[in-house]
């Protein structure tokens, strides 16, 4: 796996706390420092959404070459392909591209049903701190 070219984009959760969480992690770990973010809840991820007719997705979403022949990865493919995006340790999770996608979506799925229970839900997105806020985009 190699890390792709153009511009990425994430697309996430924006009131989902373990996804908040999950955000924070990754922006600790990016030494590439490319990777832009947009809560689901925004209008441009609503507008990325419907541009390639997805209704109803909860789920992150991988967007490669943001803006221009873009290329999504949704469910555990996304999460993989941040892996990937991350490199060092973070690769040892490309391991799971041997496991069918479809049961990986399954699990992916049964945790996202429950991840507001065990981590909680905020009533809006929240603003990611000054130091990094030009990487998100279109905040809602």
């Amino acid at each position: 796996m190699t890390k792709s070219s153009g511009n990425q984009l994430l697309l996430y959760d924006g009131v989902c706390g373990f996804c908040n969480q999950s955000i924070r992690t990754i922006l600790s770990h990016d030494k590439q420092g490319t990777l832009k973010f947009a809560p689901l809840q925004s209008e441009l991820g609503k507008k990325i959404l419907a541009r390639h007719h997805l209704e109803n997705i909860d789920s992150l979403i991988f967007v490669e070459n943001y803006e221009s022949a873009e290329r999504l990865y949704v469910r555990s493919s996304g999460a993989l392909k941040v892996a990937n995006y991350l490199g060092g340790w973070w690769k040892f999770f490309l391991i799971f591209y041997i496991i069918p996608r479809p049961i990986r979506d399954f699990f992916y799925d049964l945790f996202a049903r429950y991840r507001y229970r065990l981590f909680g839900k905020y009533d809006h997105c929240l603003l990611p701190a000054p130091e990094v806020r030009a990487r998100f985009l279109d905040m809602a």
